[in-house]
């Protein structure tokens, strides 16, 4: 995947008089959000009922610029529906969300979907068997074809309040967070087995003496968490207090920020 050489990141409003919260652009959790996922539901306007949306579901790989590549059948409808009319969406939302639905990051790709040129088959079918390694079983007949969707425009919600359009070129320049590979596993064992933890850092780092509090997100720069209050639920963003690059460097800071919650 292509890397650029730089790497931004925007603030979520804290409660009360404390600063801002650093965190990843809405570009750069976006292209973490789809690299992180498997599939999605493409969305194309139907060939049999003219202007009506017909969703479906698609796995997909993704290229160095992150455009999303698919692998489907002349048999398919959405294949028809394309053949018709180009424009498509993507529509990916969070899986490892255990919470409301609605906390769970989700993201709309919209472009136009064409098949991909005869001289870069190899290594789109690379990338794609990449990501989705059961689709060697049917990747040679002769009915599938490789797509790409060439991204227009898009439009992230990273859950309550949190929302807004990202440009392509956006999106295209970012870099995948560092915990991309490893979220899923710190988002459960924090929640399974550190939820006194939770709170702690709850209290400490967004002012809630809650008596719930989940992780629902983390990457390089902190975690977002649900905590529920009697009957007061709310999301806050909580920030490490250095950049993480790793699952073993964001276990470190956690254990930090333990120690000073308690001290």
């Amino acid at each position: 995947m292509t890397k650029p050489t730089s790497r931004s990141h925007g603030y979520t409003t804290s409660s009360g008089n404390e600063p801002p919260v650093p965190e990843p652009s809405y570009a750069e959790r976006v292209r973490t959000l789809v690299y992180r996922s498997r599939a999605g539901t493409l969305s194309t306007l139907s060939a049999v009922h003219p202007d009506w949306p017909f969703g479906s579901l698609m796995p997909y790989g993704l290229d160095e610029r992150g455009r999303p590549l698919f692998l489907i059948s002349t048999m398919a409808m959405h294949t028809h529906n394309l053949i018709r009319d180009p424009k498509a969406s993507l529509f990916v939302s969070q899986t490892d969300s255990k919470g409301d639905p609605l906390d769970a990051s989700r993201v709309t790709l919209m472009g136009e979907t064409a098949k991909v040129p005869e001289d870069e088959l190899s290594k789109v079918r690379e990338l794609y068997l990449t990501r989705y390694q059961n689709a060697s079983y049917w990747v040679d007949f002769d009915d599938f074809s490789f797509y790409r969707m060439e991204i227009s425009n898009i439009y992230f919600v990273g859950g309550f309040g949190a929302m807004g359009w990202v440009t392509a070129e956006d999106y295209s320049k970012s870099l995948v967070d560092p915990l991309a590979d490893s979220a899923s596993e710190i988002i459960q064992h924090m929640n399974e087995d550190h939820g006194e933890t939770l709170l702690l850092l709850g209290k400490e780092f967004a002012g809630i003496d809650a008596q719930q509090a989940t992780m629902t997100s983390v990457d390089r720069l902190g975690f977002q968490a649900r905590l529920k209050s009697g009957e007061e639920v709310s999301s806050r963003r909580i920030g490490f207090p250095r950049e993480v690059k790793s699952a073993q460097e964001c276990r470190e800071v956690i254990i930090e920020m333990v120690g000073q919650a308690r001290g």
